[in-house]
């Protein structure tokens, strides 16, 4: 269904990385979505293109959005869904796939971002997500991995490994699709402390890029989310300080959270220890 996508350009890629940070399912604390914003605010994109959302969404659902200034109409800003490419900070294609989350017409969708992956060579897919967790706002995020290969997640020790069965969100279907195709792909995911789940939480954004900069060695440059993170701190920290129950649930995650290593969390290797791994793993794919 080539429908489904208008194209506005060809650009010439250089086996890209595409990157996935779809609004709406498992993105706790918009974690995903507010790293992808973070990462297009300081590095220049195009948009390659656009999708149908009348075909792909529920607008009663994902309604557009009206700015009205004293009663006249000024804007009516519509939701889409965009692949945009770009550089990161040593200069390596990414194309990014960004917006809200289909509602409709997965298959279709995702058999149209497979194409595009195999069309640019495309050396590797990665999932941004996140999603709540009983871990306290006083400790680093913790990073899970996902993937459809075994040996892919062998490559990268020390995230956490879960075990569940989940109703899937768009993005896993991608994931799965690409795997298929023969494309190394992984899903990258930071645990969210539950109890702000449904709020802003600027830390889990940061710790995402942190993580797919150690798989993948794709870098960019952060912003203001620096600045956020630890404003947010101080305003958690304030608003537990106030009241002894979230006071006595805080230090019950932090003791949680300590004995990691009990729950089967080992320590993380350093940057330099994973690129090795995983670029070995990357090299007997292609051999």
């Amino acid at each position: 269904m080539t429908d489904l996508v208008r194209y506005h350009q060809q650009p010439t890629l250089a086996e890209p990385t595409l990157l996935i940070a779809l609004e709406g399912w498992f993105d706790a604390g918009a974690a995903a979505a507010a790293a992808a914003q973070a990462v297009l605010d300081v590095h220049p994109s195009e948009l390659f293109a656009e999708f149908d959302v009348d075909q792909l969404l529920d607008l009663r659902a994902r309604r557009p959005v009206v700015t009205l200034e004293e009663g006249v109409m000024r804007e009516l800003k519509w939701p889409s869904i965009e692949l945009r490419t770009l550089t990161d900070t040593a200069g390596r294609d990414v194309l990014l796939l960004v917006g809200a989350e289909p509602d409709h017409a997965w298959r279709p969708f995702v058999d149209v971002i497979v194409a595009i992956a195999r069309g640019f060579g495309t050396r590797m897919v990665v999932g941004l997500g996140a999603y709540p967790a009983p871990v306290p706002h006083t400790r680093d995020p913790q990073l899970g991995l996902t993937s459809a290969s075994e040996e892919m997640l062998d490559s990268l020790p020390g995230y956490v490994r879960g075990s569940i069965v989940v109703p899937a969100g768009a993005q896993t279907a991608i994931e799965m699709a690409t795997h298929q195709a023969g494309i190394p792909t992984l899903g990258l995911w930071v645990q969210v402390p539950h109890y702000i789940s449904g709020l802003p939480y600027p830390a889990a954004s940061t710790a995402l890029l942190d993580g797919l900069q150690r798989i993948s060695g794709i870098e960019f440059s952060r912003g203001s989310l620096a600045d956020q993170a630890v404003a947010s701190r101080s305003q958690l920290d304030e608003l537990v300080a106030d009241n002894e129950q979230h006071q006595q649930m805080v230090q019950q995650l932090e003791e949680l959270y300590d004995s990691q290593d009990q729950l089967g969390f080992g320590p993380l290797p350093t940057g330099d220890e994973l690129a090795a791994e995983f670029q070995a793993f990357l090299r007997d794919q292609q051999e």
